[in-house]
């Protein structure tokens, strides 16, 4: 079975885009759930000035950006 993965990210984000575009290189584009964090409170509230963030749903762990092709890895 594969992992699922949500990258908080939000429109206009040139970092967002790098890190989505990483994550397809390296992850079944399926598996990836991109979440815009502008419509919710909480999400802004937790992660506003740290997009983009990749989350491992299976237990929760994140990776921050900067993030590279060995810590995404790492988290497969």
């Amino acid at each position: 079975m594969s992992q699922a993965f949500i990258l908080y990210s939000s429109e206009g984000c040139h970092l967002c885009e790098q890190a989505l575009e990483l994550c397809y290189q390296l992850l079944a584009p399926a598996s990836i759930k991109v979440v815009d964090i502008v419509d919710d409170d909480r999400l802004v509230e937790l992660y506003g000035v740290y997009i983009p963030v990749l989350e491992r749903l299976a237990d929760g762990q994140k990776l921050f950006w900067p993030f590279t092709a060995e810590q995404v890895g790492e988290l497969v």
